[in-house]
């Protein structure tokens, strides 16, 4: 989780974007709770790779230790110094790979309910999707094995796109192929590439299957971001798990159409919230109708009509516009 987030600036200008929170809950908690809950078994460490302590400080630091301790695992923190491609930032944790391990990105959203096949040494995580020729891809052979990776194939290969999540049985023999990479020299637009470790693996005959996921959602921009909260609104409304109205928002003369997230200490007055609407801690929104958006904490919105919108921490927002993206501290009446 050592990128900038540059597509979804103007939000991930403060706050790295694995902890912009969507649904009420940062991204890089969700993920790593959702990848937990597919494991069913114990989880003994979360290695995390970030990025420049001056971005990613202390506070990001503690909010992972916390993560890693509501699932009884310790928290390990290594630094990716430059952005040197997926298979350098594993590296970066080289003291945390051994034995049986996930590798994910820290940017997605997934839904997933699969056991991992036994017989694998190694399990890539997939979704089927309707564009194939748009993602990087897993050729298999007939008996369900990854064969191959092809990036953007031009021709069909398969429908199942990898999500950047990885199960090793044994992940030394990764860390082992990735060395060599480094050792080698071996870049793709001067980058190390995981793709490049794995299929070292698979020359020498490390069996590798899929994992299916129900849902696989991105964070990547404003627009991707916004859609997905709405997705995981409805997926937690389902599942009925977390409370995603927090007992302390205060109405006056206001109506939330479900599903929605209403952090703690917010106050909803003459307005309309809903459906698929998160609103962060310590907000107040007045004289407003707001749906199919994304507000973070101690923000004040006046006079609002908002659809599509993202808006981010400390805002002063009084105006009339519709979609919208604004970042923290900004004032606008």
């Amino acid at each position: 989780m050592a990128g900038r987030g540059s597509r979804l600036r103007p939000h991930s200008l403060t706050v790295p974007k694995p902890l912009i929170p969507v649904a009420g809950q940062p991204i890089v908690h969700r993920l790593v709770t959702d990848i937990a809950k597919v494991l069913k078994q114990p989880i003994e460490e979360v290695a995390f790779v970030l990025g420049d302590p001056a971005w990613f400080g202390d506070d990001v630091v503690s909010s992972l230790e916390d993560l890693a301790k509501s699932l009884g695992a310790k928290a390990s923190i290594y630094r990716q110094d430059k952005p040197l491609g997926t298979g350098h930032a594993i590296m970066c944790a080289k003291p945390s790979l051994s034995g049986p391990a996930v590798i994910a990105y820290a940017d997605t959203l997934i839904r997933a309910d699969f056991d991992l096949d036994p017989t694998a040494d190694s399990v890539i995580w997939t979704k089927q999707v309707e564009n194939p020729e748009a993602y990087g891809v897993v050729k298999l052979n007939g008996n369900n094995e990854i064969m191959e990776l092809v990036e953007k194939p031009k021709t069909f290969v398969s429908n199942q796109a990898v999500i950047g999540i990885y199960y090793f049985k044994n992940v030394d023999v990764l860390k082992d192929k990735l060395q060599e990479v480094l050792d080698e020299n071996i870049t793709n637009s001067g980058e190390y590439q995981i793709n490049d470790g794995i299929k070292r693996m698979m020359a020498d005959g490390s069996i590798f299957k899929t994992g299916t996921v129900d849902e696989w959602m991105d964070c990547g921009n404003k627009a991707i971001t916004v859609e997905t909260n709405a997705k995981m609104l409805g997926f937690l409304q389902e599942d009925g798990e977390e409370q995603l109205i927090d007992p302390t928002v205060q109405l006056e003369n206001a109506k939330i159409i479900e599903p929605c997230f209403i952090g703690k200490h917010v106050k909803l007055i003459n307005t309309t919230i809903g459906p698929n609407v998160s609103v962060g801690e310590h907000t107040v929104i007045e004289n407003t109708n707001v749906k199919n958006s994304l507000i973070q904490n101690h923000t004040t919105i006046k006079n609002a009509n908002l659809d599509n919108a993202m808006i981010g921490n400390h805002v002063t927002y009084n105006g009339d516009y519709v979609s919208v993206s604004i970042g923290d501290y900004s004032v606008l009446e």
